[in-house]
């Protein structure tokens, strides 16, 4: 695989031109990023994945607030990033602008929806890389491509200027190959008072585990056990007692329901050309209704609360990242269906709770790049964050 190929995949046809210098001096100053196309920049239009959103719309009359303050930090943004349509997959194949390479394991798929994002990142084409995360599309692609990501606490990063998906789990989300970056991203980006607190206590998942193939408990527990003296005892624990599918079939419904109420009109009078899974998610989306969103949101809410008492200030959960190694470029519609859905039963905890959520990498399956995470309490980003930077150097097997 080529070096700028794989860096040139990334990227959007529809680019900015040229680089936009950050100031001149900041936490951020000789540093590169670049945005995933849903995130305004003055002057360009957004895209959001799908071409006929990017031709019906004008271009932005100002950068979305997180692009302005990463730049107001120093760093110059150097482009724009393919992703899903509408952010609708955990894939990162675009039916219309292709795949993103996965640098880090060739001929597989990048993982999505911040595909192009977490692929430059990877492939070194920027320092770090700005995405969105509503269920996963942070952390999927970053456990796939063998680099760091985070999911904040919902609301603390604004996402003024960010084309919505499901605003009740949206959060901005970013990429670094570094753990160290990774946190320095963050406080430039996060907003509000922060709730720190010393981690004293340290939750196994087993039930999360559990969902994942075979091979990568063993790696996980390796990762655990190099960093044994950095944490506390791990306290092996069921997230979801009652199963993952209650949890899963409660984000679906919102997540849908909250899609169709922002694109629905759009998708009605202009017709976009859907690519496969895409087309079958936004058709079920259009028939979600009222009554059943609001059962969701009920059992949403009695989730949420049960989380926030487990995860409570000091705590961290443990657990993979993605259930398996990255899909092949040619996996069937099925095959892909079915990793959305394995991946969605790990990723709708972080988003159910409102909850801070970081991966990094602590080895591979078969050349393929595995994932860790940790999932803080509500305002414990800077915790985590912390806790990666030093987690970081034990990583490598």
């Amino acid at each position: 695989m080529h070096t700028a190929t794989a860096k040139a995949s990334a990227f959007v046809p529809h680019d900015i031109a040229r680089p936009i210098a950050g100031a001149a001096a900041g936490p951020l100053a000789g540093l590169t990023f670049a945005v995933k196309d849903m995130y305004d920049i003055a002057g360009e239009r957004t895209g959001g994945g799908s071409p006929r959103w990017l031709e019906t719309h004008p271009p932005a009359e100002k950068n979305a607030l997180a692009v302005q303050r990463l730049l107001s930090a120093g760093a110059t943004l150097i482009g724009k990033t393919i992703c899903d349509e509408f952010f609708f997959s955990l894939t990162g194949s675009s039916a219309h602008y292709g795949a993103p390479i996965n640098p880090r394991a060739p001929g597989r798929l990048p993982g999505g929806s911040s595909a192009g994002s977490a692929a430059a990142t990877a492939a070194g084409a920027c320092d770090f890389a700005l995405g969105s995360d509503t269920g996963g599309s942070v952390r999927i692609p970053a456990a796939l491509c063998g680099i760091y990501g985070v999911r904040p606490t919902h609301g603390r990063v604004d996402m003024r200027g960010a084309m919505p998906m499901s605003p009740t789990f949206d959060v901005a989300g970013w990429f670094a190959q570094g753990p160290g970056l990774l946190r320095n991203v963050g406080a430039a980006l996060l907003g509000g008072t922060g709730r720190k607190a010393k981690i004293d206590r340290l939750i196994m998942a087993g039930d999360a585990l559990a969902q994942a193939d075979a091979e990568i408990g063993p790696l996980l527990r390796s990762f655990l056990q190099r960093a044994s003296d950095l944490l506390p005892a791990p306290q092996p624990l069921a997230i979801a007692p009652e199963g993952f599918d209650t949890w899963r079939d409660c984000f679906r419904v919102i997540q849908g329901y909250e899609v169709w109420q922002h694109y629905g009109e759009f998708i009605t009078v202009h017709r976009p050309q859907f690519g496969p899974g895409i087309r079958e998610r936004m058709a079920y989306a259009s028939g979600v209704t009222r009554p059943e969103v609001d059962a969701a949101r009920a059992v949403l809410m009695h989730l949420r609360s049960g989380l926030r008492r487990t995860i409570e200030r000091g705590t961290v959960v443990c657990l993979p990242t993605a259930p398996c190694m990255a899909p092949e470029i040619n996996a069937s519609i099925a095959t892909l269906d079915e990793f959305r859905t394995r991946a969605m039963a790990l990723t709708c905890i972080a988003g159910i709770g409102g909850l801070p959520q970081v991966t990094l990498p602590i080895g591979t399956v078969a050349g393929c790049p595995v994932g860790a995470s940790f999932i803080g309490w509500a305002g414990g980003d800077e915790a985590l964050l912390e806790l990666v930077t030093v987690l970081g150097p034990r990583c490598a097997p």
